[in-house]
């Protein structure tokens, strides 16, 4: 009842700050874009960053957020040797965190969102002390990955199998600096997207028995995975026949790809037991669970001529794979036959710059990173760590502007990662370093990592807004889970959270020992005497320095009207739940 009550309470504080805030739209002079003055000079956008602001604005589109200690770092060494040390910084795996939690009581998909928090924050690991997981970039790239490779403990079949979700994810993790077509061969084979998209057992057709190829994992690793529904240029845009955009792909080729994709299994099952293997039941923690698929010939099927993708330049000729290959030489033609069509690289740039940077990347823009992929310099297709690398350090990206359209530029933050980025500014702690949400984050946030409704992840990313967005030609991805409950129930969650889960608090749910509590004393507290210096730091942190003049004034009367109670707490509480209910704010800029 206590919860209820509270969150009752916030529900109306969070209603009233939203409220409070639609002025803000009105108000003139409002925009919070970088300035473009002196951004076309002869320095290029690697050689910065020039100030805090710049850097904050960097960190908050490379990692979950940025921090003091981050910020001054990035200023000292400069965006190259960051990198440099973002890729040499040792990758952080959930699946072990797993494998120490189980010594202490059954895993759930709890525990592993638990190792996701530690590492995506950067919190003390009670599984690996006394290390504090560093590898915010190859975190961050995980995270958009998963977003794009969609695998979701939502599925039956992977619901109680945390560990399956976990070693996939430290599979997007691993793979996140290497090359795409290795990436795409884990996706493959990983026994979690073999369950997610029914690969797993798939066998060649049987007649007698009315069996045909599964065609689930064959469509969708052409529709989302690699080249897109319709044939592109190489910045991205639709190629265009008569007015006409021209399809990739027909059935023809998804059933030449589900055929490729046929005698694939467990690697704990045998070939007499092929048929039952994908019912029985695997212990979560078993290797079945965790590691790739093995091939079973028997199954696979060697009598039938696949018809693949075909375009300029395609290796096999007419795009036709022909019979008699074993499974696995079958497999490796097939990746092959993907990763080499020239709709990947423009169709994987424009969703990372997506998930990274804005919505609506110019062609330009993609254009850029799409060559990046094509050839990182160096003659190598498919090279993530100079796309990364290329999207981050983008004149687009760094500048945020693309010629004249200022006014179209950014992205609405992901609701998780608000909460993500109030912890991270904010060194929050639990007594026993475990973190018990109290609740499933989908509820409250519209997402969590690989909790997505279908495959087509929580928001597609040519989505919509009806509207002003729609009617220019834009698109808005993050909106497709703005609704009507959500805009209510984040920021009242976070309020929750704000309000009552804190270093020192006595609120019921705060006394458990695997509670995150945020430690205002020691970093926001010490602001709150000054109201202008403590909006200056939520600014810097959260909003890179682009807060309005109009909602800076708001915000220090606002602070300045409320007593500096309990060493400054109360000031600190108001002003970052209404910088993070703000709508200046949920536009990343």
């Amino acid at each position: 009842m206590e919860m209820e009550s509270r969150r009752r309470g916030l529900c109306r504080l969070a209603a009233f700050a939203l409220f409070c805030a639609a002025p803000l739209a009105q108000a003139q002079g409002l925009s919070h874009r970088p300035d473009p003055i002196w951004r076309h000079g002869f320095e290029a956008a690697s050689a910065g960053p020039s100030s805090d602001a710049e850097a904050a604005r960097f960190l908050n589109q490379a990692t979950f957020g940025a921090t003091l200690a981050d910020i001054q770092h990035l200023r000292q060494v400069g965006y190259e040797a960051w990198f440099a040390e973002q890729f040499a910084e040792t990758p952080s795996y959930q699946a072990p965190y797993l494998d120490w939690a189980g010594q202490f009581s059954g895993i759930y998909q709890q525990d592993r969102l638990e190792a996701w928090l530690i590492h995506s924050v950067g919190l003390y690991d009670p599984s690996n002390p006394p290390r504090v997981h560093k590898d915010q970039l190859r975190q961050r790239v995980a995270f958009a990955l998963s977003e794009i490779f969609v695998v979701s403990d939502q599925n039956p079949g992977l619901e109680l199998q945390a560990w399956a979700t976990a070693s996939w994810y430290d599979m997007l993790a691993a793979n996140a600096f290497g090359r795409y077509r290795d990436l795409l061969e884990g996706v493959t084979l990983h026994p979690a997207m073999g369950i997610y998209l029914s690969m797993i057992g798939n066998r060649k057709p049987d007649a007698a028995l009315n069996i045909r190829p599964d065609e689930n994992y064959a469509r969708e690793i052409l529709q989302l995975f690699s080249i897109g529904l319709k044939q592109l240029n190489p910045d991205g845009t639709p190629v265009l026949v008569a007015g006409q955009p021209v399809p990739t792909y027909n059935q023809n080729t998804v059933r030449g790809f589900a055929h490729v994709f046929t005698g694939w299994n467990f690697n704990n099952c045998t070939t007499a037991g092929y048929p039952g293997c994908v019912g029985d039941y695997h212990a979560p923690e078993s290797a079945a669970m965790r590691e790739p698929m093995l091939p079973f010939e028997a199954y696979h099927d060697t009598t039938t001529a696949k018809q693949l993708l075909v375009y300029d330049g395609v290796a096999l000729p007419g795009g036709l794979l022909q019979p008699g290959g074993t499974a696995r030489q079958e497999l490796a033609a097939a990746l092959d036959n993907i990763a080499a069509h020239p709709n990947v690289g423009p169709f994987i740039a424009r969703q990372l710059i997506q998930r990274l940077v804005t919505s609506n990347p110019s062609p330009a823009y993609v254009a850029r990173a799409a060559a990046i992929f094509n050839d990182n310099g160096a003659g190598v297709r498919g090279d993530l760590r100079a796309v990364i690398k290329a999207v981050l350090l983008d004149n687009e990206a760094r500048h945020g502007y693309s010629g004249n359209a200022v006014d179209r530029y950014g992205k609405l933050r992901e609701p998780w990662l608000k909460l993500v980025q109030l912890w991270r500014i904010t060194a929050p702690r639990s007594v026993n370093g475990r973190i018990n949400l109290l609740i499933n984050p989908s509820l409250w946030y519209g997402q969590a990592p690989l909790r997505s409704p279908s495959v087509f992840n929580f928001f597609r990313p040519g989505f919509q807004q009806p509207g002003e967005i729609r009617d220019l030609g834009l698109v808005s991805p993050e909106f497709q889970i703005a609704t009507d409950t959500m805009l209510v129930t984040t920021p009242n969650d976070l309020g929750w959270r704000i309000f009552y889960f804190y270093v020192g608090s006595s609120y019921s749910y705060a006394q458990d020992p695997d509670q995150l509590l945020m430690d205002y004393a020691t970093t926001l507290n010490p602001l709150a005497a000054d109201p202008a210096a403590l909006v200056e730091r939520l600014n810097l942190l959260l909003m890179s320095g682009q807060m309005s003049p109009f909602m800076r004034d708001v915000l220090v009367t606002r602070l300045n009207a409320l007593a500096n109670a309990n060493g400054g707490r109360d000031r600190v509480q108001h002003a970052l739940y209404l910088v993070l209910s703000s709508p200046e704010y949920s536009i990343q800029k």
